[in-house]
């Protein structure tokens, strides 16, 4: 093999070199190796992924900040920029490159879908919308494909929302890298009376949602708390299958996953004699089926916070506490079992949504 040696390079002018911009490896005693792979696996930042972003919430006075933390780190979040509008109960799911967050309330029921650039640190943009406002929709993703099912809708709409007092069992998907395309009908999750449940009554509201790059896995949630987990192939559209169950009736719990095992954390547990907000952490292996194990606690017990994965770590972030709002973001190891630990702050006393650019429904 023939040998290509250069001593210097300068510019025209010769007053300096070239710059080489982006991530770069070196491989051997010299030589420089250009990053390689599908551009969105690789942030336009020059970093890689595994960044989180929390996005809206409550304070209690409803917000649209959106803050973010780069997860193999640890510190303070800071800010990303605003989503277009306020709203609380909002659904999140997320691609490698786009942020997505879905429904909430303003406090009217909210139908649109809205979207930021990772990558960006800056505003959010308007995406498309669901066929009717809703709150408390659970929302998962894969590379490609976002998942929303369930949540409540204004009873008084008529239609669709009129059925059950508002509350919904059907799923809806949308492409993520589309420029704006409207939910589209995927499936329907199970039906509370397929579970005892009387007509009013949900199982599929404020659950906790993650996803391998196959599977997307809801998990407790409903009005009463259930337990029940249930489980989607994302790639093919069709109804939600029984999975398992959690240890307690949770709901208003976090979720996150990476391509293996998806986690539950906090939440509201049925107690006696009454509701209890948890630090209590679970996980399920996403690819078997069955129960959830306890896997450690959180450092403080809320409900709704937000949450961020990567291929390693997990990130709870917010919430609401005992008797008021936190600031508190912990982190786990997936991969192994124990109490979470400090990770930072955010800015804001809040409770909130999260998605992240690294979590386990992206190839990893």
């Amino acid at each position: 093999m023939s040998e290509f040696r250069v001593n210097s390079i300068t510019n025209q002018d010769g007053s300096t070199g070239p710059q080489v911009c982006g991530v770069s490896t070196f491989s051997g005693k010299s030589g420089v190796q250009i990053p390689s792979g599908s551009s969105e696996f690789r942030r336009q930042d020059g970093g890689g992924r595994g960044r989180a972003i929390f996005s809206g919430g409550g304070t209690p006075t409803i917000v649209n900040t959106i803050e973010t933390i780069e997860i193999a780190t640890r510190g303070n979040a800071v800010d990303f920029g605003d989503l277009p509008r306020v709203t609380v109960d909002t659904g999140s799911f997320a691609s490698a490159t786009r942020g997505f967050t879905a429904g909430g309330y303003d406090p009217s029921y909210i139908s649109a879908i809205d979207f930021v650039i990772f990558s960006s640190k800056g505003g959010g943009n308007e995406f498309s919308n669901l066929d009717t406002g809703t709150w408390g929709i659970n929302c998962l993703a894969s590379s490609t494909r976002g998942i929303m099912g369930g949540g409540r809708a204004n009873p008084s709409n008529g239609g669709i929302a009129l059925y059950n007092g508002g509350y919904l069992d059907r799923m809806v998907f949308v492409e993520t890298s589309s420029d704006g395309q409207d939910a589209s009908r995927f499936g329907d999750l199970i039906a509370p009376q397929e579970k005892g449940l009387n007509r009013g009554q949900t199982i599929n509201l404020t659950m906790a949602t993650f996803a391998s790059p196959t599977r997307g896995v809801f998990c407790g949630g409903g009005t009463p708390r259930q337990k029940f987990i249930q489980f989607i192939t994302i790639a093919t559209k069709g109804d939600s299958l029984d999975f398992g169950n959690l240890t307690e009736k949770t709901s208003r719990a976090s979720g996150l996953s990476n391509s293996t095992r998806g986690i539950i954390a906090g939440g509201f547990h049925d107690g006696s004699p009454a509701s209890v907000i948890t630090n209590v952490i679970e996980f399920i292996t996403i690819a078997t089926l069955g129960d959830a194990t306890d896997f450690g606690d959180l450092t403080v017990a809320r409900y709704q916070p937000g949450e961020g994965a990567s291929a390693t770590r997990g990130v709870v972030a917010g919430g609401v506490g005992s008797p008021t709002q936190v600031n508190t973001i912990d982190f786990i190891t997936i991969s192994t079992t124990g109490d979470a630990a400090d990770f930072g702050d955010l800015s804001t006393l809040i409770r909130t949504c999260g998605s992240s650019d690294a979590h386990g429904g992206l190839a990893q």
